[in-house]
């Protein structure tokens, strides 16, 4: 068939950024990588940075790659995903004040405590149904007051609106994203100034909210000519988490599942259409994150393969150039459940020696401790899916639903040893794709937002419909 229309997912992770074109035909979507590139944080003076320029020349490299396409004419439009909490200030001028901080900084380290005395933590959560995280944005915002940049700023933007300001022009915060931060009211859907001015926070530098689905409109004219790009181009606030473009693209949705959006995170929830705040969910430590056309993302953070890409790291340092494969094939020959570890133990959180961290709390738990790459990677995959069923099994509780399938999306749905222990550990079957689901969820919400799909129900039929899933039964019972 003819294509119709393009549009460009710009998709940016923690460890990695990819500019993927999305060609519609009228029942499906082809996803064609234009540009990959590596992210990562920068130590500097005893902190953690985002290179945010940097990450804004690849989408530009990545942009005027696609500018060499013959069909250049057909795009519609480009959008925007990136992790969340984190964010950049600008001052009077437009001009960012230094590099973000990343939410792995050592600044946040007592952060919350310190705001306890402050907002007790009963009533933050009544009134943002956020999970506690160290490195919620408000709490990050706390710790900014020591930095003296505050002081200087006009406007906070998230980190994929500060990729908005500089491809529009427009200052806006994108819902999505804005539910994270741990000052966004969650049943009104609108900023809790309050919260921040309690705080010693400005509350002036909030940029009004969108909506995602929202045209933030054409391209700064500047930037079109340079870039080659149709003036007719338009950018579209998609679900500007990571994770809200991620559940937009898992197919077959329901109320009877569970999604996984795993990668450096694995973020575990089912969808809803209001928060779902009690005491009860605040002790389970669970999120109510905004999602897509009124949709709320019920969930719960845990840590994902960011252990073994810290494992990874340090092998590499130590002389050890193993790949994914490599290091998943040898967690296969390793013992089962030998030695487990909590994921989500703050000794996990920051950047270090992640093999030394996992023998450590081995031996002071009383396990075996892991010893080859095998054992290690092992442990971690074996943790994970037993942390994903806990989960699970909790928010079926909480909310009443009965959870029969487990819908994995992201990087981490290749890996079929961790779908499979997964399937194993839930003892219900785990459906895996698209693997590219956020840049697929990002490209499904532009083509909502562009007139080329009704709906998001329309838009997950599609998501079905272009990219190929595979199914694991549990073995066990």
């Amino acid at each position: 068939m003819p294509e119709l229309a393009h549009f460009i997912a710009v998709d940016i992770g923690a460890s990695s950024g990819r500019v993927i074109l999305g060609r519609w035909d009228g029942s499906r979507l082809a996803l064609d990588e234009l540009h990959r590139f590596p992210n990562r944080m920068d130590e500097r003076d005893g902190h953690l940075f985002w290179d945010a320029n940097r990450l804004w020349r690849e989408v530009q490299h990545g942009l005027r790659q696609y500018a060499k396409h013959e069909h250049v004419s057909l795009l519609a439009s480009i959008g925007i995903d990136t992790w969340a909490v984190d964010y950049g200030l600008l001052d009077e001028q437009g001009e960012l004040i230094g590099d973000p901080f990343a939410y792995r900084d050592p600044r946040n380290e007592g952060i919350a405590e310190h705001v306890d005395y402050l907002i007790p933590p009963e009533a933050l959560y009544e009134r943002t149904g956020l999970q506690r995280l160290p490195f919620n944005t408000l709490y990050q915002l706390y710790a900014e007051r020591q930095s003296g940049r505050l002081e200087r700023a006009t406007t906070l933007l998230l980190i994929p609106d500060l990729f908005h300001y500089w491809l529009t022009g427009q200052r806006v915060a994108e819902y999505t994203n804005a539910s994270t931060t741990m000052f966004l009211d969650a049943r009104q859907r609108v900023w809790a100034t309050d919260l921040l001015t309690r705080l010693g926070i400005p509350t002036h530098i909030l940029p009004p909210l969108v909506m995602p689905g929202t045209r933030l409109g054409p391209l700064r004219p500047e930037l079109q000519a340079d870039l080659g790009l149709p003036v007719s181009v338009t950018v579209v606030a998609v679900g500007t988490h990571d994770t809200a473009s991620a559940v937009a693209a898992v197919p077959h949705l329901d109320a009877q599942s569970a999604y996984i959006s795993s990668g450096t995170w694995s973020l575990v929830g089912v969808e809803r259409t209001e928060p779902l705040i009690n005491d009860v969910a605040r002790q389970l430590n669970v999120t109510n994150e905004g999602g897509v056309y009124g949709t709320i993302r019920l969930l719960k953070n845990v840590s994902g393969l960011w252990l073994l890409q810290e494992c990874q790291r340090r092998w590499h340092e130590d002389g050890l150039n193993l790949s994914w494969d490599d290091i998943v094939a040898q967690a296969a020959t390793a013992l089962p459940r030998r030695s487990l570890i909590d994921p989500d133990a703050p000794e996990f959180l920051a950047v270090g020696d992640m093999p030394a961290r996992i023998r450590d709390y081995c031996r002071r738990t009383g396990q075996p401790e892991p010893e080859t790459v095998g054992e290690i990677a092992r442990c971690c995959l074996d943790s994970l899916a037993l942390r994903y069923q806990q989960v699970i099994d909790a928010l079926a509780d909480l909310t009443g639903q009965t959870i029969t399938t487990v819908r994995i999306v992201g990087g981490g749905s290749q890996n079929a040893l961790l779908c499979q222990l997964t399937a194993d550990a839930c003892q219900r079957p785990v459906v895996a794709g698209p693997v590219e689901g956020t840049a697929l969820g990002n490209l499904l919400v532009q083509a909502i937002a562009m007139g080329y799909l009704p709906d998001l129900s329309t838009a997950r039929q599609v998501a079905a419909a272009s990219v190929g899933q595979q199914r694991y039964e549990p073995r066990y019972s």
